[in-house]
């Protein structure tokens, strides 16, 4: 009992100096990165340059001036970006004397070559007025769904499709159904129907039986 009092009494001794300890080399180890992004070639500030921590989710942005300020770590890998512009990476120096490090950041220009592009002159005004007219532009959506929706194009979907499951088992319960409803006894003729001869007539003015 007194050897786990004499432990307590001296974790509670040392602790308080161990945290004081690291707390005073994490208070080292901040800098204040801070400077001017300039361009290379003019020696103009950049403004809206992005400053990020390299592998961290935090940054900040240059003002009108160009000038920024960000809190750091020594050892920490910061990155400058900008539309236009090579990206630069720097690092801040781990044997750094002060808690303040400051810089002037050139950015290079970056070079982008694109494709070229070769303008011909028409031969004359009546060519180009017959290629606009015979230019076919493509269907938008709703062309092709309007396209799509004719009568003459449901019917032939209507023919051509297999019916899915749904259908399928609909038509063989109403046939079963059907079958059932005359059990014992002679089921009509349609042939002497004449709502039947009616829908006949009728179906075959639309063209319902023509070949597809």
């Amino acid at each position: 009992m007194k050897k786990i009092v004499k432990y307590i009494f001296i974790f509670l001794f040392f602790a308080p100096i161990t945290s004081f300890a690291q707390f005073e080399q994490f208070k080292d180890s901040v800098v204040q990165l801070y400077g001017v992004v300039m361009t290379a070639d003019s020696l103009k500030a950049l403004q809206s340059v992005s400053i990020m921590v390299k592998g961290q989710n935090r940054g900040t942005i240059s003002n009108e001036e160009g000038v920024f300020s960000i809190v750091v770590l020594k050892g920490d890998q910061v990155e400058f970006t900008s539309i236009g512009f090579k990206p630069k990476l720097i690092k801040v120096p781990t044997d750094l004397k002060g808690n303040e490090f400051s810089l002037i950041q050139l950015m290079v220009t970056d070079t982008v070559f694109l494709p070229a592009t070769i303008i011909k002159q028409r031969i004359s005004k009546e060519q180009f007025e017959r290629d606009f007219v015979n230019t076919k532009v493509p269907d938008d959506n709703i062309e092709i769904a309007r396209a799509n929706n004719n009568m003459v194009t449901r019917r032939l979907l209507i023919s051509t499709l297999p019916v899915d499951g749904r259908e399928a088992s609909s038509q063989y319960l109403r046939q079963q159904s059907k079958k059932l409803y005359y059990s014992g006894q002679i089921a009509p003729m349609n042939i002497f129907n004449p709502f039947a001869w009616s829908e006949f007539i009728k179906a075959w003015k639309r063209g319902d039986y023509k070949k597809k």
